[in-house]
């Protein structure tokens, strides 16, 4: 360490520090026993050491389809609402029902506004509008059964990322590198990437969303910007060399080191931590989104040269993440809210997503990531078969998703909704269920990952959640 940070006369919390002591006492000594080997080196493996279970995927990419995208025009075709379009919406499905915004009006059917068409070997029914996604249509499997508990977006947002409508709770990505850890040395476990669309209403999302809950804060999700410097003050100010950051950094974990030995409080050890994890991304963050070394290929199957702030480029830097180590990798694209013109809004929506959506599949498995990787489409609940004027409503009891790679049988549907769309009927499936899966395919007991917090152990799934064994390979 340089002699440029004078640290005579010091005095931190009751001990009167000279450099000496500081340098070579009791700061190293306590530093070295708060971070073992692998942690200072940025790795760190998670509680579940081995798996419970042999994993299946090693990492998570979530494509999150922001505002509720209506299954009705993406994965589920129902030929009897287009027939009944325009009629009286039958009370044997509504009746007692939850509805979001259509409560005392007369509820219609709503056709399907685009047609659907089979696609690959194994005939998946997708919305014409998806061209990209039928192409791997043989990849994926469509779960048409899906269901949640809470009907406006941010409670259904909270649900779908955490397992519950409460809010404090650890989302998902943050469970996945509590149990597994990292597997990047420079980059965070659980990143975060947003786009806003021109499709639908703009649907906000709050951080609290990849909060790490009550949970050591380290686990939380970092948000990565789409555009100009991903993360902010990557880059040093004018002046600072990597070197004196180096002292700075040396020296502050050494004083929280001292710190954490008088009061043992985690956040300590967090925040050395993510000191070290920030100094080594002034690194590896530049170089992540230099896309320059990709093949002109590569562009042209996302339909983006990167950098642009699209859910485009998001997908490509998804891959780039994952070929990096990162655990979990969350994409909101945040335009799916189509309460009004749910026939024009769709045709822009897709067109954003498809392609690139497609793209990112096809582009993990030609480099022999996407075995390992479990890809998850879909959107916090769907919308509903009644029709709001020319849009479609929040919707609950029935939605679609789909999901590939890391362990999941491609070309298969799993689920059914009834002749409208509005129930799931056949092998409901639950986001506590959608939860249960993603960690067995971890390799992660649902049941057996919990932290204690508040006098009780909690876990991702709450109280509930099963294993879809039925769509596993």
């Amino acid at each position: 360490m340089s002699g440029s940070i004078d640290f005579r006369g010091l005095d931190f919390n009751g001990f009167d520090l000279t450099r000496r002591t500081f340098l070579r006492g009791v700061g190293g000594a306590a530093l070295a026993s708060l971070l073992p080997a692998q942690e200072t080196r940025g790795r760190g493996r998670g509680v579940v050491d081995p798996p419970h279970i042999a994993p299946r995927a090693r990492r998570v990419i979530h494509l999150c389809q922001a505002g509720g995208p209506s299954h009705l025009e993406t994965l589920d075709f129902k030929p009897k609402l287009a027939e009944m379009h325009g009629e009286k919406m039958p009370e044997s499905f509504t009746a007692g029902q939850q509805i979001a915004q259509l409560q005392g009006i007369e509820l219609r059917c709503f056709a399907p506004q685009h047609p659907f068409q089979r696609y690959g070997e194994s005939g998946q029914s997708i919305c014409s509008l998806f061209p990209g996604v039928g192409s791997i249509a043989d990849k994926i499997c469509i779960v048409r059964s899906m269901q949640t508990d809470q009907i406006n977006h941010d409670p259904a947002h909270t649900q779908m990322n955490t397992g519950s409508g409460l809010t404090g709770r650890p989302g998902m990505g943050a469970w996945a590198v509590y149990g597994l850890g990292n597997e990047s040395s420079d980059l965070p476990g659980y990143v975060v990437l947003t786009s806003v669309g021109k499709g639908g209403q703009s649907q906000p999302i709050a951080a609290r969303q990849w909060s790490s809950g009550f949970l050591p804060s380290r686990f939380q999700g970092v948000h990565f910007r789409s555009e100009a410097d991903p993360v902010l003050y990557v880059n040093s100010p004018n002046g600072v060399t990597r070197g004196r950051q180096r002292d700075v950094i040396d020296a502050v974990s050494e004083l929280d080191a001292i710190r954490d030995a008088a009061s043992h409080d985690p956040e300590i050890a967090t925040r050395i931590r993510q000191y070290e994890l920030a100094f080594r991304m002034q690194t590896s963050v530049p170089e992540l989104m230099d896309v320059s070394d990709e093949p002109e290929e590569t562009f042209e199957l996302y339909g983006t040269r990167g950098g642009d702030g699209t859910y485009a480029a998001n997908c490509l830097l998804a891959r780039r993440l994952a070929e990096r180590g990162v655990r979990f990798i969350q994409l909101y694209h945040r335009a799916w809210d189509h309460h009004s013109n749910v026939k024009g809004s769709m045709e822009i929506t897709a067109k954003e997503v498809d392609q690139a959506s497609a793209a990112l599949v096809i582009d993990l498995e030609r480099r022999g990531l996407l075995d390992d990787t479990l890809v998850i489409w879909g959107g916090e609940f769907g919308r509903t078969p009644m029709g709001q004027g020319s849009g479609r409503d929040h919707h609950i009891k029935g939605f679609s998703l789909w999901m590939a790679g890391g362990g999941v049988r491609g070309g298969i549907s799993h689920g059914e909704t009834d002749e409208l769309g509005y129930a799931a009927t056949v092998d409901a499936v639950h986001v506590n269920d959608l939860h249960a899966t993603l960690l067995h395919l971890l390799g992660i007991e649902h049941e057996r990952l919990t932290f204690p917090h508040q006098g009780r152990d909690y876990r991702l799934t709450d109280v509930a959640g099963r294993v879809l064994n039925e769509i596993l390979g």
